[in-house]
C-alpha cells in the first residue's frame, strides 16, 4: 500500500490550496481516510476525516468552515481543499488510512506573507 501526497506550497495568508493523496494497493472505496498535520515542535493533529461508507466528514474547530475533505473513488484519491489559509496552518500535511495505520510521506504547506 502506498499513499502519495502532493499540492503543498508556499502561499500568502487568505489564499487557498488543494492537497491530493493518491492511494494504491488497496480497495480505496472500502477505507475511511484522514488528513493530519504536524508543525515543528508540535504533536501531529487530525484536521479532517471522511467515512468511506456514509461519506460523513469531521473537522476540528480550528479548520471547520475552511477545510473540506473529499474523495474520488475512480481516481483512488482523497483531497483536502484548504481556504482562507492562516500562518498557523503551516505544517507538513499527511494523509492516513486508519484501518491499516498507513501514512503518506507528507507535503509541506507554508503560509507566510
Amino acid at each position: 500500500v502506498q499513499l502519495v501526497e502532493s499540492g503543498g506550497d508556499l502561499v500568502q495568508p487568505g489564499e487557498s490550496l488543494r492537497l491530493s493523496c493518491v492511494v494504491s494497493g488497496l480497495t480505496f472505496s472500502r477505507y475511511g481516510m484522514s488528513w493530519h498535520r504536524q508543525a515543528p515542535g508540535k504533536e501531529r493533529e487530525m484536521v479532517a476525516a471522511i467515512n468511506s461508507v456514509t461519506n460523513s466528514t469531521w473537522y476540528p474547530d480550528s479548520v471547520r468552515g475552511r477545510f473540506t475533505i473529499s474523495s474520488d473513488n475512480a481516481k483512488n484519491t482523497v483531497y483536502l481543499q484548504m481556504n482562507n489559509l492562516k500562518p498557523d496552518d503551516s505544517a507538513v500535511y499527511y494523509c492516513y488510512v486508519p484501518d491499516i495505520e498507513r501514512w503518506g510521506q507528507g507535503t509541506q504547506v507554508t503560509v507566510s506573507s
